[in-house]
């Protein structure tokens, strides 16, 4: 392949894409991600170069679009952390790296969104070379020392840089000398002492570090990193108990709950699930959205509670009731009709139409048939909708009034 014939460049001139651009843009990046991931195959230098040409043209290509959204932004994301492992890995000698790396450092000067926070985060480890990192170290650090030392708000896009190489090349009391300097505790730079010393095997002191910037901080806007870096270093010493307690369950406010349940399992291999599922209904609350954590990860009795809940949404339930039809019969069963019942009584944001609950009903009719459940599921629908007549929309109701003979 010519290094100068990569297909992207043409999609990614400056202002090539307007206001509404984000989907034609994440598409142009996904396919450009794809075109390296294929010269790396036979190429690493080749592919490190690639990746710098694209982050070089990224802000100048998509600065009219509107990023309000979070879409762009998160689509940038991606594709900046899937190109990165390419720059680090890149066969280059040192002489190379260095003339690609001041064509990188160019590209984050003139960024206009703060694109590369991430990548500046990692400059140590993408410098590969100790002596490259070091020669980078000491290139910016009289201008953090500056900015550092002056009051109130001051920014330097190399600050995070230079502390990158400061801890890659293991320069800690320089480090950490330079980080007492601040005028107030950020993480974001702060983090890089912690780190020193967890290195340096100092487990309690970069717990005790990170606590003390934690507790000066002016806002909360770190607290979720600095516990996620306390977690990792209990975890690291192997105080799993002590982690789980004390972070193991901070659930974020973002994510489906699925993902969080999976995600605290992942990072707690060692701990029961069930336990796990049940303290995290306990923390969070909203017994009704954890039902496709319990029901994916075979607790259907927990399945079934959830089900029960006031905040259940019917789709899960009834998508779960056609997954458990053969398997498990009596529980896909109870699950359509807690998602009837669900339907009739439950708030939402589009609402339930009659031949949506005539649907569900003929899957309730279907299953019990199917599985010889006549008896089961007429007992339960039968008690289900004399428990909540009284407060079902009776706009639904009447799909169901002779069926229930009430």
């Amino acid at each position: 392949m010519d290094k100068k014939n990569w297909t992207f460049k043409k999609y990614f001139r400056r202002e090539a894409y307007g206001w509404k651009g984000t989907a034609k843009a994440s598409k142009r990046m996904a396919e450009a991600v794809s075109e390296m991931k294929k010269a790396a195959k036979k190429d690493s230098a080749l592919a490190g170069e690639g990746a710098i040409e694209l982050f070089g043209r990224l802000y100048p290509a998509l600065m009219q679009i509107d990023s309000s959204s979070g879409v762009l932004g998160t689509a940038m994301n991606k594709t900046i952390d899937s190109l990165i492992p390419f720059i680090i890995q890149a066969d280059w000698d040192i002489n190379t790296r260095g003339k690609q790396l001041d064509k990188l450092y160019e590209a984050i000067i003139e960024d206009g969104w703060g694109t590369f926070d991430g990548l500046r985060d990692c400059w140590g480890e993408i410098c590969v070379y100790p002596e490259l990192a070091n020669i980078w170290a000491d290139r910016l650090i009289d201008d953090v020392k500056e900015v550092f030392s002056k009051q109130g708000a001051s920014f330097f896009r190399g600050s995070d840089m230079c502390l990158s190489c400061l801890l890659y090349t293991k320069r800690y009391e320089e480090l950490q000398a330079l980080l007492e300097t601040i005028s107030s505790p950020w993480w974001t730079y702060n983090k890089f002492g912690a780190m020193a010393l967890l290195n340096q095997g100092k487990y309690d002191e970069a717990l005790d570090y990170a606590a003390d910037v934690s507790s000066a901080s002016r806002t909360n806007n770190d607290q979720h990193e600095i516990d996620d870096f306390c977690e990792s270093v209990l975890i690291k010493k192997g105080r799993i108990d002590d982690a789980y307690e004390k972070y193991g369950l901070k659930i974020p406010d973002y994510g489906t709950n699925l993902n969080i349940y999976r995600n605290i399992c992942k990072k707690y291999p060692t701990i029961d699930k069930r336990k796990i599922l049940i303290d995290c209904i306990s923390k969070k609350g909203s017994k009704g959205k954890w039902f496709a954590s319990a029901r994916h990860s075979g607790f259907l009795d927990l399945a079934l509670e959830c089900a029960k809940a006031y905040d259940a949404d019917p789709k899960p339930l009834l998508n779960a009731a056609d997954d458990l039809c053969d398997s498990n019969p009596e529980y896909a069963v109870e699950f359509v009709v807690e998602a009837i019942r669900a339907m009739l009584t439950g708030s939402f944001y589009e609402p339930i139409e009659q031949f949506e609950v005539r649907v569900a009903f003929r899957k309730l009719t279907e299953i019990a048939k199917k599985n010889n459940l006549h008896g089961l599921a007429g007992k339960l629908f039968d008690k289900m909708l004399k428990e909540n007549w009284h407060r079902s929309d009776k706009r639904l109701i009447t799909v169901f009034e002779k069926a229930a003979n009430v």
